[in-house]
């Protein structure tokens, strides 16, 4: 039996009826209905500029649909990271970062697609630049994985299937001022980019796992050093 979760959408507009089959198909995890459920993100997502925004309201009946949860034990970083590289269009010229696209796509690239919802990490355009840069090998995985929280960016929670779009209802909308919230935005923005600056300064590169030591050691999805990443943290609402 499923459960009803409230869920919000920041946005320039008023969206009574999320539409299936619209939108971008190249953010974090392709097509889909983007949400969270933490209504002060969702605050913040809708002010990406100096113009006010809204939050719409949803609720989602959970019952009968196939959850991805991408923060949860059965999954690591490299399987998110994969599902990122293989939605967002970038262009890399570095032969290791081409190499490590390819080997993250063979190796940790999970069925995704077959999910009605998927949730997990947000990777804004600054965020996904630390991805990019542990691609090229300048950043360890221990970076990659402590970036994803040094912002606070919180879980999206995507709807993907025409049956979870059917299963969601609009609520409410509430209208979002640019004065607080931009400059919330922005914020946190920079705090994640301070602290990640800072914390590049404390790792010590031989004792760190780079992209490199994952394509010449052959790392594979089951292997115990991913499962032993003490530096993940779950912050996101458990369904």
């Amino acid at each position: 039996m499923g459960r009803s979760v409230l869920l919000y959408h920041g946005s320039p507009s008023i969206i009574e009826k999320p539409v299936f089959g619209t939108g971008n198909p190249n953010n974090d995890y392709g097509l889909g209905f983007y949400c969270t459920q933490e209504i002060e993100l969702a605050k913040e997502w809708s002010c990406a500029g100096v113009q006010g925004g809204v939050v719409n309201h949803y609720e989602l009946d959970t019952n009968g649909l196939n959850i991805m949860r991408l923060s949860s034990d059965e999954y690591n970083i490299l399987n998110w990271l994969a599902i990122l590289i293989n939605n967002r269009t970038f262009s890399i010229s570095a032969p290791i970062a081409v190499e490590a696209k390819e080997y993250l796509n063979q190796e940790f690239l999970t069925f995704y697609e077959q999910y009605d919802v998927i949730t997990g990490y947000r990777a804004d355009d600054s965020y996904f630049s630390f991805a990019k840069a542990f691609l090229s090998g300048t950043i360890s995985l221990e970076q990659l994985s402590k970036a994803m929280h040094l912002g606070e960016l919180g879980e999206q929670v995507v709807l993907r299937s025409k049956r979870a779009f059917e299963q969601v209802q609009f609520l409410k909308y509430e209208l979002v001022k640019s004065e607080i919230y931009y400059p919330k935005r922005t914020a946190r923005d920079q705090t994640a980019r301070d602290n990640f600056k800072q914390e590049s300064g404390n790792v010590r590169v031989y004792n760190s796992v780079y992209i490199l030591d994952i394509l010449r050691e052959r790392w594979r999805n089951d292997d115990p050093r991913l499962q032993r990443d003490v530096s993940r943290q779950r912050n996101g609402k458990p369904w």
